[in-house]
């Protein structure tokens, strides 16, 4: 049987989509402004829109320079973390 949504159903759904959305656009912004410290750049990065309520984002492809150049970069940072928690 298939159940369908009332309206306040429907309304609690757009807003649980809008704010995974949102939060997608957060976290892209977030990340660029990450790699730009780093002098980096993802071209295709953006905002894939809600699935399920959940925010996705893009990364997209990029050459293999940048791929090693941005594990570098994580790896770096990886390391200072590690390194201040002890």
């Amino acid at each position: 049987m298939i159940h369908d949504l009332t309206r306040a159903e429907r309304l609690r759904y757009q807003r649980k989509q809008d704010a995974a959305y949102e939060a997608g656009d957060a976290a892209v912004s977030n990340l660029k402004a990450a790699l730009a410290l780093a002098g980096l750049v993802l071209p295709s990065l953006s905002n894939d829109g809600p699935v399920g309520c959940r925010g996705l984002v893009r990364l997209g492809g990029c050459s293999t320079e940048l791929a090693n150049r941005l594990a570098e970069v994580i790896a770096a940072g990886a390391r200072a973390l590690r390194d201040q928690q002890r």
